[in-house]
């Protein structure tokens, strides 16, 4: 039987108590990890970006939110080593409105090129895409030194990068049968099924923004909204 969810005042609890249970070499060598990850994201997210921009790729300018969701994920993790929990809050918000807001404006393409399924160029594509997957495996590879330190966040971070390259691989076999059609249809289908991913991931860091705002709340002794 599944136990039940943490109250903020357990949740405050334990995001205390976990920080306190990593020693300051750790906590060092994690923030280094994540930070160098994040910018690892957020540099190839103006890649893909600019490619996708040039070449009218849905499936692209979704997968290069997913840059921007990850870069927003490790950010928090090295901001929860060492910020207040409504500090990390308020910072929360304002990424999960960060990745919302490109992954609406990937939505709008995908809904103009409905109407005119024009084809991406499949060679800049194909190249983006593996260029994403070099640096997911990478993310992934070094997240693995620290993917059992500070709690779930951290082990998520290193799920995504690793889940990460299968999306990019399925970009790549995309670009191979655009290749083959010349049709701009699988373009839009995968870069749709990719924004919806990227809309639930925005909903999961506001979510664990607002419960880090209620831990705040409970551990000030303040009353719920």
């Amino acid at each position: 039987m599944d136990e039940p969810p943490a109250g903020p005042d357990e949740a405050g609890g334990r995001a205390q108590a976990g920080e306190r249970d990593i020693d300051a070499a750790t906590r060092t060598r994690m923030r280094r990890t994540v930070l160098l990850v994040a910018g690892l994201n957020l540099s190839y997210f103006g890649v893909e970006v600019v490619v996708a921009l040039a070449i009218g790729s849905v499936a692209l300018l979704a997968d290069s939110v997913d840059f921007l969701e990850d870069t927003a994920v490790n950010l928090l993790i090295a901001l929860a080593l060492g910020w207040s929990l409504r500090a990390r809050a308020r910072t929360g918000k304002v990424m999960a409105a960060v990745i919302l807001l490109p992954a609406l404006a990937a939505a709008w393409q995908a809904i103009v090129k409905v109407a005119d399924p024009v084809a991406p160029q499949p060679v800049p594509l194909i190249l983006a895409a593996g260029g994403a997957v070099v640096v997911n495996a990478a993310c992934a590879l070094i997240l693995l030194r620290v993917r059992h330190h500070g709690g779930s966040m951290t082990r998520a971070a290193w799920l995504a990068a690793r889940n990460d390259v299968a999306v990019d691989l399925a970009i790549v076999a995309m670009g191979l049968v655009t290749a083959w059609t010349a049709s701009g249809w699988p373009d839009i289908v995968l870069g749709a099924a990719i924004i919806v991913l990227n809309l639930t991931a925005a909903k999961e860091v506001w979510e664990v923004a607002e419960e880090e705002r209620l831990a705040a709340k409970a551990l000030a002794g303040e009353e719920f909204d």
